[in-house]
């Protein structure tokens, strides 16, 4: 069990994870923008860092602030909450080679699940029922009709690499 996490992230979901971690008697830390300062998630942890300006692009999502913060306070793992940095692969790895758990898929599951199409192919490999639709990208909206036809609608469209609020 650990002694210390940084939730890497805000709001409600940072509220969550630290009611929680307070439970199991783990102490929190939290990272805010500078626009986040006065924030409930910020008074609610047991230490809290800024990591930067209002924009979540200069803050939130700039893994080298995040880690630099986990270990600043001695934390010894980082929950991501969700959105921001929760479903970046790469996120995931730069934590476990900074020997920092982070608490979530390891690296190489959040890269093979993060293509849709990649990761219909691999649950379907694994024989995991699948919905019907296709395992390629469809190139034209005329072959998306016809795709579509053949399925039988209502049929939803997505984005091979939506997720994250993208698709």
């Amino acid at each position: 069990m650990f002694k210390k996490i940084l939730i890497a992230n805000r709001g409600e979901i940072a509220c969550r994870v630290m009611a929680t971690a307070r439970k199991m008697g783990i102490q929190t830390v939290a990272v805010y923008s500078e626009a986040d300062k006065e924030a409930r998630h910020v008074a609610m942890a047991d230490e809290a860092v800024c990591i930067g300006p209002a924009s979540s692009r200069e803050s939130y999502l700039v893994a080298d602030k995040i880690i630099a913060a986990a270990k600043e306070t001695g934390a010894e793992a980082i929950h991501p909450g969700y959105g921001f940095l929760s479903e970046n692969a790469d996120f995931s790895k730069r934590c476990e080679e900074s020997g920092i758990v982070f608490i979530g898929p390891k690296h190489h599951s959040i890269a093979a699940m993060g293509d849709k199409i990649a990761s219909k192919k691999l649950a379907e490999k694994a024989g995991v029922n699948c919905i019907p639709g296709v395992n390629d990208a469809i190139e034209t909206p005329e072959k998306a009709v016809e795709i579509a036809k053949g399925i039988g609608y209502p049929v939803m469209i997505k984005a091979s690499a939506g997720g994250g609020g993208k698709g």
